[in-house]
């Protein structure tokens, strides 16, 4: 089969590789679509640690079935299905206490760290366990199935807010993931929800998705904007989906007292805080990590036509074309979005 191999870091070659082998609780995907991940752009100069080279990059896809394991049950040949990012053990303590996706000994699809090596999407085929397949709904197509799984993430980090109606919410970020988190905070009933970028068609694209006040941190004092259309409190939640110092101090300064501050995005291995205040404002700050059951929830919003992926797709390539546009996204081109792979 073909794919697109990081073959060093800043290099990816298309070329063909063997196909994969399944084994008996596996089936063997033709993948039909294959969204780029900034997580995968960031991980191709070597920056995140974890996408060692050689390997299958791609975690964002959708695709037919074509073969299935001996032990595979309820799925065929021919059907169209997703799949999970996360490839957990299913007899796993965290798994049995619907935790999977912090499960010991998971995998995470077209990742290669120190602890294990799974190629992923990027190619014409692709082997995953039948235990994280999710049917797509007859009226999605497969592109805009290969953009359940930011969706997922998302929607995951809602989940774990103390998300009510008539909240104000700020969303530190506004990539695809903050982009997915801004429609689910519109869906789940915040009436302030302001949205961060240094990037002004990004906070275009936010509005249109249901943010109500955009600000750019270069131009703007951020705690006092907020503080503005908050009778002088804060903000009652934030999300932090960068992974820095900055933004995340952006984001804990947005916050009321008593307030809860979700980090969701990574960049950075580390990042300083300002201890004081979170102690002295008792804040609450937590992780969100990956997607614990909301594929389905995301598959029923898209099949009721509830979230807009296509306003965030830039582009459908074909998968011999990846390396050029994996390039065009790691230096920033003005107004690039979404990019999903043809293989």
């Amino acid at each position: 089969m073909k794919a697109l191999v990081l073959e060093e870091y800043m290099q990816l070659v298309y070329k063909e590789v063997p196909d994969p082998e399944i084994g008996d609780d596996e089936v063997l995907v033709e993948v039909k679509a294959a969204g780029i991940c900034g997580s995968d752009v960031h991980g191709m100069d070597g920056s995140t640690g974890r996408r060692i080279p050689p390997v299958i990059m791609g975690h964002e896809a959708s695709g037919i079935i074509r073969e299935t394991g001996r032990g595979v049950k309820g799925w065929m040949e021919g059907d169209r299905v997703t799949f999970d990012s996360t490839i957990y053990p299913l007899e796993d303590w965290y798994t049995r206490k619907g935790m999977y996706n912090l499960s010991d000994g998971r995998m995470v699809l077209g990742v290669s760290a120190r602890e294990f090596r799974r190629d992923g999407a990027y190619a014409e085929y692709v082997a995953v366990p039948g235990h994280i397949l999710y049917r797509i709904p007859e009226n999605v197509s497969f592109t805009r199935a290969a953009m359940v799984e930011p969706a997922a993430v998302a929607l995951h980090a809602v989940n774990l807010s103390p998300v009510s109606v008539n909240d104000t919410a700020v969303v530190a970020g506004s990539g695809m993931i903050g982009l997915f988190i801004i429609q689910m905070l519109s869906l789940a009933g915040c009436t302030e929800i302001v949205a961060l970028d240094i990037d002004e068609d990004k906070l275009s694209l936010a509005e249109k998705l249901g943010a109500t006040v955009m600000l750019n941190p270069e131009k703007s004092d951020i705690a006092g904007e907020v503080k503005i259309i908050t009778d002088g409190r804060g903000a009652d939640i934030a999300f932090e989906v960068v992974g820095i110092s900055k933004t995340l101090d952006l984001a804990i300064s947005s916050l009321r007292k008593g307030g809860t501050l979700t980090m969701v995005g990574n960049l950075s291995p580390s990042a300083e805080i300002p201890l004081q205040a979170i102690v002295t404002r008792e804040l609450r700050l937590q992780g969100s990590c990956a997607i614990n059951g909301e594929y389905k929830p995301v598959l029923d919003l898209l099949e009721r036509d509830l979230i807009n992926t296509d306003i965030i797709l830039s582009a459908e390539a074909p998968l011999s074309e990846g390396a050029v546009w994996f390039n065009r996204l790691y230096n920033k081109e003005q107004g690039l979005n979404k990019v999903v792979l043809i293989p």
